[in-house]
């Protein structure tokens, strides 16, 4: 008796999880000396899984080169996911540099400026 596959919500987060410890672990293979220290914020899975957006910060080094390598190695990255993730459709990888830490890290500073110059009045 087969049984049928029972719509599960979580399954796009746990791929999407699955996605971005497998992508950071690829990247460490990665030869390019234009992918910096790059850390995966964010995976987001389309509902067919045909694409995933994979958002990045860069510790160490460019982010528009780190980008740009990331992209070009998309293709070898997808391989390697091929191998590691039990799904039928791999989805292609697009990254993208996230920006949410340099605004967290602006906004303090902001914060910081107004907080200083209210103590000064």
């Amino acid at each position: 008796m087969r049984h049928k596959k029972s719509h599960v919500p979580n399954r796009s987060f746990r791929v999407a999880d699955q996605i971005q410890r497998d992508v950071a672990e690829l990247i460490r293979e990665l030869k390019d000396p234009r992918v910096g220290m790059v850390t995966i914020n964010a995976v987001d899975v389309s509902p067919d899984y045909a694409h995933a957006q994979v958002w990045f910060s860069v510790l160490v080094g460019s982010a528009e080169d780190s980008e740009a390598a990331l992209n070009e190695a998309a293709g070898f990255l997808r391989n390697g996911l091929f191998k590691r993730l039990a799904i039928h459709t791999v989805p292609t990888l697009h990254f993208h540099f996230d920006r949410t830490t340099e605004r967290a890290a602006d906004l303090s500073a902001l914060i910081a400026k107004a907080n200083a110059t209210r103590a000064k009045e």
